[in-house]
């Protein structure tokens, strides 16, 4: 019993690890390592000098979405969450939805929506905002420019999509 307990124990916390890369440690993990503990990115970049930016977006249902930076030597430099405040206050009228892939990662295709009256195209995502508070973050492009025109964020009580006594916390 003790060894089906140790077990499940060491299973949650490699669960863990996948997820977000904390085991990884910068300036020791390799691209090679990441790959085989996140697994493929949803999307990825590389500038002229080497460097590499690799997006992990665990949505539709869950409320990060990881970026890593690999450097021109191949060893990583940082992992971070981009869904919150100071990633979203980078988003700027005129942006285009690649400038907006690049900080925050890509929207879940079912979470985003074109309304053909304003021409507007809105991206979704799920995070958990400064209060603990399950919340969206909306980026409304212009349709035919495809340039960013606004943002909008509002918790999930606020959108009455939860259950029971109206508000919706986050699991950490």
């Amino acid at each position: 019993m003790k060894f089906l307990a140790t077990l499940w124990f060491a299973v949650l916390l490699a669960g863990c690890a996948a997820y977000s890369g904390s085991g990884l440690k910068p300036g020791e993990a390799r691209l090679g390592d990441v790959l085989r503990v996140m697994g493929q990115p949803a999307m990825r970049w590389q500038d002229s000098a080497g460097s590499v930016q690799l997006s992990y977006p665990r949505g539709p249902m869950g409320d990060h979405s990881y970026m890593v930076y690999i450097g021109p030597d191949g060893k990583l430099r940082r992992i971070e969450n981009v869904l919150d405040a100071k990633h979203f206050a980078r988003i700027r009228p005129g942006m285009t939805e690649e400038e907006v892939a690049r900080i925050l990662g890509p929207a879940e295709p079912a979470w985003t929506v074109y309304f053909k009256a304003r021409d507007e195209l809105v991206w979704e995502w799920r995070y958990c905002d400064e209060w603990n508070e399950l919340a969206r973050f909306n980026v409304l492009f212009d349709g035919n420019r495809q340039t960013v025109r606004s943002t909008l964020s509002l918790t999930e009580a606020q959108r009455g999509l939860c259950d029971g006594d109206g508000s919706c916390w986050c699991g950490h």
